[in-house]
């Protein structure tokens, strides 16, 4: 896109109320954030976040298909250093009707209210991201709305093996069902990669009411089928108006504190206080959490009694260790996930 071109769009999505700063509704979408595990380390989860922050992929009723996950900088398109990598090491032998493998990404829904969903008003979003994979054809993308539980989606194609590609997909606004104000899933971004007939058979060309038959319509690529698949993400940005935008790149820390939100791996020692013969102290999160984490140490000594305080906003976590000299752990990691 040229200069002209670039200010062109910004000025016109400005003009549909989105902003200069802070416009992306995508966390993580440069993949600079991976607490789980270090650049470059691959991961055979596929149903579970695992590497990178945010981003969770999902397989539904497969028999044969493995793969490996991971955030790597060993390939990127220019501008970027990192993508999210996902390669077949088993072949999925023969795609039944009711298989599935996909990668989503969850938004809160208090961060979607100026999208002015449920009134006549209602916000055109564009979805803008960079793919390459080893196998090319038409793969589907979909947006799911917990709220009323609906969904629209639309195609893209991948033109070329094993080059980077720009897609960018315009969805229009759900003028009829508001997204919930709250803590919980507001939307569900869908890479459809790999799919059974059960989930191509519906249009989803508008927001309608959720089936299983409408979450990748028009997807046709064979991925998954052959160890030789691989395919790569970077560079994902969401954001209000008709036109993507250069993507918006944010300070490490910025991003982070965003996915510390949602999950949080402390690294460095927690200490207690000595009373007596027992331990105890409290730690605070470095922000607060989406709800009540889950805690559970990483590695060191066990305490004899781990919780998250159970008050709003959920800024920080009890350690009471009995008969303790005063390290109860090493380090721990909170889970408050979508």
């Amino acid at each position: 896109m040229s200069k002209a071109a670039e200010l062109a769009a910004l000025i016109a999505n400005v003009n549909k109320g989105s902003s200069l700063a802070n416009k992306n509704l995508v966390i993580n979408g440069a993949f600079t954030v991976h607490q789980r595990k270090a650049i470059n380390t691959t991961s055979t989860e596929n149903d579970n976040y695992a590497t990178a922050d945010r981003f969770k992929p999902s397989a539904s009723n497969t028999d044969n298909l493995a793969i490996t996950q991971q955030v790597t900088n060993s390939s990127a398109p220019v501008g970027f250093e990192n993508s999210y990598k996902f390669v077949v090491t088993t072949a999925e032998s023969a795609l039944a009707s009711d298989e599935l493998f996909r990668i989503m990404h969850f938004i809160e829904g208090l961060n979607l209210q100026h999208l002015n969903y449920g009134i006549s008003s209602a916000k055109r979003v564009t979805l803008s991201f960079w793919v390459r994979s080893s196998l090319t054809g038409t793969y589907a993308v979909s947006i799911y709305a917990g709220s009323g539980n609906k969904i629209i989606g639309s195609t893209y194609t991948i033109s070329s093996a094993d080059t980077w590609e720009k897609k960018e997909i315009t969805f229009v606004g759900d003028t009829a069902q508001a997204i919930t104000n709250d803590n919980t899933e507001g939307l569900r971004l869908n890479w459809i990669l790999m799919a059974g007939s059960d989930y191509t058979s519906g249009s989803n060309t508008s927001w309608g009411s959720y089936a299983a038959s409408k979450l990748a319509y028009g997807h046709t690529a064979a991925w998954g089928q052959s160890t030789d698949h691989d395919f790569y993400l970077a560079g994902v940005q969401l954001e209000v108006g008709e036109k993507a935008t250069e993507f918006e790149h944010e300070p490490y820390e910025t991003t982070f504190l965003k996915c510390a939100r949602y999950y949080f791996k402390n690294l460095a020692p927690v200490y207690t206080t000595q009373y007596g013969s027992n331990a105890i102290c409290t730690t605070e999160y470095p922000v607060p959490m989406r709800n009540t984490p889950s805690l559970s140490v990483v590695s060191g000594t066990s305490p004899t009694s781990f919780a998250a305080h159970n008050v709003v906003p959920y800024a920080s976590m009890y350690v009471y260790h009995a008969s303790s000299t005063g390290d109860a752990i090493a380090n721990y990691q909170a889970d408050a996930e979508l």
